[in-house]
């Protein structure tokens, strides 16, 4: 593999290829895709290797007393030949990255291979394409977060530990001495916790930054323009807190703290500046200076950070993990914005001209992320397997008395299930509604009061093991569904579950290991949008097609309400995978196929996403999913362009045809159809008859691997080939 080095001696910048890092227990490897350029204490690091030896010791005088002890105790040739050894040899830069995991360690059951995860660690977080990282030291990334600004992580928690040091308070107004990187961080975290913020730096662009980011006034620290909005700000009592995030060697900064800050405010030294306290001015304001010790507690414990023993919550509240999981969520749900930092990306085989570009100030650059190149030897794109459907020798689905009614038996009873499913049910001739299961007692009676139902209860054996069950619906939140399905077939029932069949390919897996150990594959996932009336008449005035086609398919999707369990993404999935499978089954059903690769982007500070689909007879699907659009807007919006032709969908409302003739449907009258009460007729049907299934079982398979690659694509940045796509 392939890292950045320098030699402190020469000041050469390399990269070399060096060994893959081992694997050891009680951390990940991690194959990084963007790493971040620390454009302060990297290039400290840079400039410093570039001095004369004369100049290194100036500026490393804590290292020159260590050489000076090693005289007194060693000896002046072995103390010469020790630091001379040392100095000429290669270090590692970097420590703020984003990569997806590839091998776990023993003892590690956190993650698991493919997860993407934010690292740290100025050992472990190197600018290199693998790298080995304790358990402590690295931070699942939320679904829909960008790998390049998940690369921000360390930062972000160095960033947020002064703040914490800083104890702000909601109402309080902060002065920012320096706005480059951790700086601008700073800013952004102290306007999310409530304070206003004063920034200082002799830069223009940086102070026209901070303000865009939420600052409420910035200027050059030699002017008159700080003072004054300080002054304006707190009545002239001076900022609560200061943040010192300033470099170099001057001592403005802790000058200018002092006068700025309130009697007995607080002054957070964060980079590394000079610290010639002025005596009286913070003496006579009795000014708490406070060091903040880079990504938090645990920084330089060898226990915490290479063996991996966590602090108790009780007694130490934010470590450095939890810092780097707490500055994750935060840009995950927009509350920080790390894109307008990004002033360059490079590739990582650039890695030595990017630095000397910033050395030499051609590049001017707040933050600067490398972007690292596929593994080589594989094929260009990250695969997701398809798992084939193998039908055992089980005991397969109950056979069912030709006269008696279908017995369905409903688990779950939310808003779904009694708005779009049990409506069209309900009297349907027949169909006898047996039982209803819910966790709660109420819920289940209010739906047996409602629809019908013969009994009502909580207990999934007893529905599960009676025999007089032809079919079950599962209709619970998107974690159960895998796991109540896979009992539902091993039962020998019928099933019927909603979107998705599952979250992940290890659930996936599970239910279709139940098929083939039960024999059962009588399964239908509620897609139901191919069920749809007007869809399916405007297919069939479409006409067979004969060449590759291209389908764009925009859905609205709008805002949820706050406090949804579709928020809850650390156990219900991304908003995504919870219903993104509707419409890739709509585009693989209109298109007669299933996909074979999936690329995936996601928009910063949203949910919204850029899904394209690439097909076996070239065709293409590309769904836009968006939040941010107004509600007034129709959710669903399709075209289908191909053979001279274009099939176009207004929101399940009207269709039209445009070819040779044209075809467009009446509007109608009644609410949108989307398919349910067809999808119903045709699964009761199956069940009645035994024939086959609505869907065959290898396309709803299709569907889910299909929908689960987009969290993939979204952290490899690159187009997910379905592996054993038909």
């Amino acid at each position: 593999m392939k890292q950045v080095v320098q030699n402190y001696k020469t000041g050469e910048l390399a990269v070399l290829d060096v060994p893959v890092p081992g694997c050891k227990p009680g951390g990940a490897l991690v194959r990084t895709s963007y790493s971040l350029i620390s454009t302060g204490t990297e290039l400290m690091k840079v400039s410093e290797a570039g001095m004369s030896m004369l100049g290194k010791a100036r500026s490393r005088p804590d290292q020159v007393a260590k050489v000076m002890q090693s005289v007194a105790t060693n000896g002046l040739p072995a103390t010469y030949q020790k630091v001379m050894g040392k100095l000429d040899s290669y270090t590692p830069l970097g420590y703020s990255l984003c990569g997806v995991v590839e091998q776990v360690g023993p003892g590690v059951d956190d993650v698991k291979v493919g997860d993407v995860v934010a690292c740290a660690g100025n050992e472990h977080a190197l600018h290199a394409e693998l790298n080995w990282v304790p358990r402590n030291l690295y931070a699942k990334v939320p679904d829909g977060l960008a790998p390049r600004h998940a690369a921000f992580g360390t930062v972000g928690s160095i960033a947020m530990q002064g703040v914490r040091q800083g104890e702000p308070q909601l109402g309080e107004v902060a002065l920012v001495i320096g706005l480059g990187l951790i700086g601008q961080l700073v800013v952004q975290l102290l306007t999310a916790a409530g304070v206003r913020v004063v920034g200082a730096d002799p830069d223009p662009a940086r102070c026209e930054l901070a303000e865009r980011l939420g600052a409420a006034a910035c200027g050059d620290p030699a002017s008159t323009a700080v003072e004054a909005a300080v002054a304006e700000l707190t009545d002239g009592h001076g900022v609560d807190q200061v943040y010192l995030a300033a470099g170099g060697a001057s001592n403005q900064p802790v000058e200018l703290a002092a006068r700025l800050c309130r009697d007995r405010g607080r002054v957070v030294d964060i980079g590394k500046c000079r610290l010639d306290l002025p005596w009286n001015a913070y003496y006579e304001k009795e000014l708490d200076v406070r060091f903040s010790r880079s990504y938090g507690p645990g920084r330089y414990d060898p226990e915490y950070e290479l063996e991996g023993r966590d602090y108790p919550i009780g007694y130490v509240r934010w470590t450095e993990r939890r810092n780097l999981a707490c500055f994750l969520d935060l840009m995950a749900r927009g509350r920080v914005d790390v894109e307008p930092l990004v002033s360059h990306v490079s590739d990582f085989e650039d890695a030595v001209e990017t630095y000397r570009r910033l050395k030499d100030g051609d590049l001017k650059a707040v933050a600067v992320l490398f972007r690292y190149p596929e593994e080589k030897g594989e094929a260009a794109a990250p695969a997701v397997a398809v798992p084939a459907v193998r039908r055992g020798g089980g005991v397969p689905a109950q056979a069912r008395p030709a006269k008696r009614p279908v017995r369905l038996a409903f688990v779950g009873a939310g808003n779904y299930a009694t708005s779009m499913l049990l409506p069209h049910l309900v009297g349907r001739d027949g169909v006898e509604l047996s039982t209803v299961v819910t966790t709660t007692a109420l819920s289940a009676a209010n739906a047996q009061r409602k629809f019908g139902f013969a009994e009502a209860t909580t207990d999934l054996d007893a529905v599960l093991g009676d025999p007089s069950v032809d079919a079950v619906f599962v209709v619970t939140r998107h974690s159960s569904h895998a796991d109540l399905t896979r009992k539902a077939l091993l039962a020998g029932k019928t099933v019927f579950v909603e979107k998705p069949l599952a979250l992940s390919e290890d659930e996936l897996a599970g239910v279709l290991a139940a098929v083939e150990e039960s024999g059962n594959d009588r399964l239908q996932v509620g897609f139901n949008r191919r069920f749809a009336p007007l869809l399916q008449e405007a297919k069939s005035r479409f006409g067979v097609r004969t060449g590759p086609a291209n389908l764009r398919y925009l859905v609205n999707a709008g805002r949820l309400q706050h406090g949804s369990w579709y928020l809850q993404q650390g156990t219900e999935g991304s908003r995504f995978a919870g219903e993104g499978g509707h419409f890739i089954d709509t585009a693989s059903w209109l298109l007669g196929a299933d996909p074979v690769s999936v690329y995936a982007v996601s928009t910063s500070g949203n949910d919204d996403l850029q899904v394209v689909l690439r097909y076996p007879d070239g065709s293409t699907a590309t769904i836009s999913y968006v939040t941010t659009g107004p509600s007034s807007f129709p959710k669903e919006t399709l075209d289908l362009v191909a053979d001279g032709k274009v099939l176009r969908l207004d929101d399940f409302v009207r269709a039209s045809v445009y070819g040779t003739k044209r075809w467009v449907s009446s509007r109608l009258p009644q609410a949108r159809d989307k398919g349910q009460n067809a999808e119903l007729a045709a699964f009761v049907r199956a069940v009645r008859t035994g024939g086959p299934m609505p869907v065959p079982l290898e396309s709803l398979v299709a569907t889910t691997a299909a929908t689960l690659a987009v969290r993939a694509g979204l952290a490899g940045g690159a187009p997910v080939a379905l592996a054993g796509a038909r």
